[in-house]
């Protein structure tokens, strides 16, 4: 049974598709899941296709489960309307998991991921590092 703290390092996107036709820069913010939790990061006004974060988010592993994934979606904040969606990255984190419960810690430099839609049609990168730490 894995045990632990998992923690991801949200440090920035690349090449975001732009939502905001009319009103100028995209406002991106990025919601975290893993299994049943979920983290919001700031939302980085104006920051457009290129936002920067550098902001951490721990997670904890109580499971069984032979799949662990992380799921990152990327929305763009809108004041007066619903926010829009503007794609997701899924990571797997399974042998991450293993090597940490086995080693009592393992960690995943940052990496770029691809940000895509439903159909798989590209929509950017992001740079995520993970880590795991058994207890």
């Amino acid at each position: 049974m894995a045990k632990g703290i998992l923690e991801v390092l949200l440090v920035d996107a690349k090449g975001l598709s732009d939502s905001d036709f009319l009103a100028g820069k995209i406002d991106p913010y990025c919601m975290i899941q893993y299994r049943s939790q979920e983290h919001k990061s700031s939302t980085k006004h104006g920051a457009g296709k290129n936002p920067v974060w550098n902001e951490t988010f721990r997670f904890t592993v109580n499971g069984s489960d032979l799949q662990h994934s992380l799921v990152l979606k990327l929305w763009d904040y809108d004041t007066f309307s619903r926010d829009d969606y503007i794609g997701e990255a899924k990571i797997n984190v399974t042998d991450l998991i293993a090597i940490g419960m086995e080693k009592g810690y393992k960690e995943q430099h940052p990496a770029k991921y691809s940000v895509v839609l439903a159909d798989k049609s590209y929509c950017g990168e992001i740079k995520v590092g993970i880590s795991f730490r058994a207890n």
